[in-house]
């Protein structure tokens, strides 16, 4: 009996060090990506990829969930046979780099456990360069610099506002849309992106929310 016992607590010590080791390595990850660009990403591996959700309007100002918009999604599911998400810009840094596509409860935890720690550790600035930088824009396209070369044959600083409003129109589905031979549909939402690169304003914007996180969140 006594030797149950003695197993039963070294297990469960063992366990403990391995679930500490585990939160361990998952801070020293994210940290480390505040100043190293990722080689590669969970969502590079997979070969089969979940459409990209509709753009993050409140990106600046949430702290990485939109409440409203997971609320709208939750209340469109009740009467709904397509799925619709309520991913932020975070979420999907988070998904993508550190995670694998689904829908489980286990890999939304994790995913918002990631999130919570890119938030913390990382600027507004980051997240979004991270996010720029592993977002697929076409078939076997990651990242704008790859996708500005592929498509308009030049590097991403080169890239006016309609090309890169283009680009950021084929997310939501950038294997079925492309910057390259955009439908009317595709140049519609880069019209409308336009628009609301104007409302939002240019990365000024992001400087100041770093500069002073508590005061938009």
């Amino acid at each position: 009996m006594a030797r149950s016992r003695s197993w039963s607590g070294r297990l469960a010590r063992a366990c403990l060090r391995v679930l500490v080791l585990c939160a361990a390595l998952s801070v020293l990850s994210v940290a480390v990506l505040r100043w190293l660009n990722p080689p590669y990403s969970a969502f590079m591996a997979e070969a089969q990829v979940a459409a990209w959700i509709d753009q993050d309007q409140k990106f600046p100002e949430h702290w990485g969930f939109d409440v409203e918009a997971i609320e709208k999604a939750y209340a469109l599911n009740q009467h709904s046979h397509r799925v619709h998400g309520a991913s932020t810009i975070s979420q999907q840094v988070a998904k993508n780099l550190f995670l694998w596509s689904g829908r489980s409860y286990f890999r939304k935890g994790l995913e918002a456990y990631f999130t919570v720690l890119i938030e913390t550790l990382w600027p507004k600035r980051r997240i979004l360069e991270i996010y720029l930088n592993t977002a697929q824009f076409g078939h076997g396209v990651y990242g704008a610099e790859a996708a500005a070369q592929h498509f308009f044959h030049k590097s991403a600083d080169r890239l006016n506002r309609s090309d890169a409003a283009l680009l950021a129109a084929v997310l939501p589905s950038p294997e079925r849309w492309s910057p390259a031979a955009p439908s009317r549909f595709v140049q519609q939402r880069r019209d409308w992106i336009l628009g609301q690169m104007q409302a939002l304003g240019g990365p000024e914007m992001l400087d100041e929310i770093d500069a002073y996180p508590n005061s938009k969140r």
